[in-house]
């Protein structure tokens, strides 16, 4: 039997709406929601036994998480010709947050400065061509990935470590949830088209919403903290988890590449689930420390 062109093209658009309703499980937004859930909930698994049975443990989990992100960035950068000094980022970012969470913030600082100087050092073995290129995409990963973790270790070093990881975590997480389920229902005036074309105002009033009221409860119930220290909490993370996200899109756009990687999932690479909480992390702290009496 012959299929001619228009024949082809109505049996492709019939089969690909079928895929659509019986055989994909991507949401409106794009994502595998059960296989996002199903991951979501297996990190936060993990995350509340490490903080509350063993806190090392968790610093392991951050040290591993923000390595991967590290390699993660690595290979993106390649694509637009940058070698990130890798050996010495990966070294000098693991001994920053070890640091942080043994010594404090001064130890973390000096383990920093090395690791510049070391990148520097690394690079000069590949001569003068694309020296300055490969040094700065190196220190700007160092600061983007390892000094923002190191914020994540100050928090779990406090007397109350494990309630402000949660804190932390929830409201960031509370932000992503509330801005993806009202931008999926009600979303229609883009907030940043020519970054992210999905992300819309209802998407980040959303957000603000379910963030706000997720710093409230956390603060004030886990935290024994003042009710508008949550609601600035809830406030803060919502700025700043949209922040990363829009960063690490644009990151991507001007690398010319879809997606960092598809390690979760999903939700597609590590730094898919790294960009709102690294941005979120130096915040939290300095309001949870500042405005937070340990408990």
């Amino acid at each position: 039997m012959w299929i001619t062109s228009t024949n082809y093209s109505r049996i492709k658009k019939q089969s690909s709406l079928k895929s659509e309703s019986t055989g994909e499980n991507k949401s409106r937004a794009g994502r595998d929601l059960p296989a996002a859930i199903a991951v979501g909930l297996t990190l936060v698994g993990v995350v509340l036994a490490s903080i509350f049975l063993l806190k090392p443990s968790f610093v392991a989990i951050v040290v591993i998480a923000i390595s991967l992100g590290i390699v993660e960035i690595s290979r993106a950068f390649k694509t637009a010709g940058i070698e990130l000094p890798l050996i010495p980022i990966l070294t000098g970012g693991i001994v920053m947050m070890v640091a942080a969470y043994l010594e404090g913030v001064e130890a973390s600082a000096v383990a920093m400065a090395l690791t510049v100087i070391g990148t520097l050092i690394w690079r000069l073995a590949g001569g003068a061509e694309g020296f300055v290129r490969d040094s700065s995409a190196g220190i700007f990963v160092l600061s983007y990935l390892p000094l923002m973790a190191v914020f994540v270790v100050l928090l779990l070093a406090e007397e109350d470590g494990a309630w402000r990881i949660v804190a932390f975590i929830l409201v960031t997480v509370a932000s992503d949830i509330g801005g993806y389920a009202v931008g999926v229902l009600f979303g229609k005036h883009p907030m940043a088209a020519t970054i992210s074309p999905k992300k819309s105002w209802e998407g980040f009033a959303g957000s603000a919403v379910v963030g706000m009221v997720a710093g409230f409860g956390i603060v004030v119930y886990g935290l024994d903290g003042r009710w508008w220290v949550g609601l600035l909490l809830g406030a803060a993370a919502v700025v700043m988890a949209t922040f990363g996200d829009l960063s690490e899109s644009l990151i991507k756009r001007d690398l010319g590449i879809k997606d960092m990687g598809n390690l979760l999932p999903g939700h597609g690479g590590i730094m898919d689930r790294l960009d709102s909480l690294v941005a979120v992390a130096p915040v939290a702290w300095l309001i949870m420390h500042y405005l937070v009496p340990v408990v």
